[in-house]
Parts: C-alpha cells; structure tokens; sequence
C-alpha cells in the first residue's frame, strides 16, 4: 500500500468479502462475557456509503495484533420500511449491525449522532471511531497505538489525518495546508485537541455521559470537553498511525478558499467553548441531507 502525504491516489489492496468474514469474526472476542479491547465504531450512509465501507472493513481484517476487535456498523439514512439488503451482509461479515432509519437531532452533527448511537452497542469500554470512507492502511500499528494509551489512562486519543481520493488541482492543495496548519496551531499552541470524526478514540462511558449532559454535539467539541472534564487526550503525529479520508466533496476553485475558512472560523468559536447546550449554538438545524451523485461525490440537496 503506497502511502504519502495528502495523496490524489492511493493504492490499495483488492477487497475480498471471504477474508473480511474470516478475519472479523476471528478478531471478536473468544465469548460474549469478555469484552474486546477495542470497539471501532463507523457510521454508514445508507444514501452512499454501503459499498465505500467494504474498503475500510478490509483495511480492519487486516489486522495482525495481539487485541480482540470488534467492529460497529450505524447503517442510517434510509426509509423506515426499505432497509438496505446489505445489512445482512455487513452480520456475514463479522460486523455487529445497528441499523436506524435516521439518525438525526436538531443541531447535531449527523455522523456524531449516529456514533453515539454506535457508542452505545459497543462492547468494549473502548471505542475508536472512524468513517465510511476511511482508508488505515496500518490497521495493527493504529488499533495498538490506541490499546496502549487507553491502558496507560488516556481518555481520548487521536492521530494524524490525511486525504486521500481527491482532485489534484492547486487550491484544493492549498486548502488541505491551510486546513493542517490551523489545525497544529490549535493543537500546539492553542492547546485544544482536534478530533475528527474521521480518526479518534474514547473511554466509552466518558462520551455517553458527556453526551447526556449535552457537552457534545460534533466531533469538534469532544476533544476540548475530554481534555477540560474527563482527563488526558493523547495525540500521535507518527506517520504510521495516519487515517486517510476521502477528499471527494472537495472541489477545485479559488473563490471556495476564503468562504470555506471564514465559516470554519465562525463555526469554530460557536463549538469549541466547553459548555452545556452546545447542540443550540451550532446552526446545524438546516445541515441538508448528503447524497451521492453517479461519481460517488456528496451533493447538496
């Protein structure tokens, strides 16, 4: 698997369902009295995700570690009486499945919610939560990585995010350095852990009482909220530890540049305060639903 910085392609293995099967189920622990070591949770977009996840359970099933493993599936988006078909393959596969038409709260993240659904039939009081268009092309290294600073008492714990899948054109470019810069100043100088919904790990109790008390309502604000009321949040930079996300609904054009950063920043100071009722300061009342157009690109609707 070819790895680099930001990468408009990336080579990656075949996807074979009979290893996958094989590989997800041998990873679950032995009996259902022992939780894994690891629960990873990924939410699936039944609207365009139900064939992207094939490639990240496969990045998954590759795991050669010593820890047990089970994986999370939230299928969502679909009609109450019209579940996807792939629902009962996801179970061959090894996936525990939670399926819920939808997922959404007002002024939730949708992604967020749906892990905190996931969060909740997870059985491990570890969870590491990723996307349906993820790529880990080190699943041993990451699954590890995150074991270790759970048992040496992390809260949370994230890693470094590429992309992956976009076009290749200048201001895209520009728009992925500029988005990593603010991204180490926050870290770094501002001292304000960036977890995404793309790559990140918490104590399982942690986020469901966080959640409760109405402290989360994006992955944004869960690293600020574990670091300010629940303890240590690890971050490792290693480039072995990288989660690629698809950068498909970037597109090119200078004039996307300025707006996009002028409404991160405005979101930003309205989500990253620490405090309760986060949910009614994020105006994401009016997120439209994401669907996929034939180039399996988001579209607005």
């Amino acid at each position: 698997m070819r790895i680099g910085a930001d990468s408009a392609t990336m080579a990656f293995p075949n996807v074979r369902l009979e290893t996958i099967a094989a590989r997800l189920n041998a990873l679950r622990a032995p009996d259902s009295a022992t939780p894994p070591a690891v629960s990873v949770v990924i939410p699936v977009n039944a609207k365009g995700d139900l064939r992207n996840v094939l490639r990240v359970l496969s990045d998954l099933a590759a795991y050669t570690g010593s820890h047990t493993v089970e994986v999370v599936l939230v299928v969502n988006n679909f009609a109450d009486d019209q579940p996807p078909a792939e629902i009962d393959e996801f179970n061959r596969l090894g996936a525990r499945v939670v399926a819920v038409p939808s997922v959404r709260k007002p002024g939730e993240a949708v992604g967020f919610t749906a892990r905190i659904h996931g969060v909740r039939a997870a059985a491990s009081p570890h969870v590491v939560l990723l996307d349906a268009d993820c790529r880990v092309p080190d699943a041993t290294a990451l699954l590890d990585w995150y074991v270790e600073q759970f048992q040496k008492g992390a809260a949370a714990a994230y890693t470094h995010v590429a992309y992956y899948e976009f076009s290749d054109a200048v201001s895209i470019r520009v728009r992925f350095l500029l988005h990593h810069a603010s991204r180490w100043i926050k870290r770094t100088v501002l001292r304000t852990p960036t977890t995404r919904g793309s790559n990140y790990g918490v104590r399982r109790e942690t986020i469901l009482d966080l959640y409760e008390q109405g402290l989360l309502a994006d992955e944004m604000n869960v690293g600020p909220a574990f670091r300010r009321l629940a303890g240590r949040v690890a971050y490792s930079g290693d480039r072995r530890l990288t989660v690629y996300t698809s950068g498909r609904m970037f597109r090119p054009g200078w004039r996307r540049v300025a707006p996009y950063f002028v409404y991160r920043l405005k979101y930003n100071l309205r989500v990253l305060p620490v405090r309760a009722g986060v949910a009614g300061r994020t105006g994401r009342e009016r997120d439209p639903e994401r669907r996929y157009d034939e180039h399996n690109r988001p579209m607005r609707t």
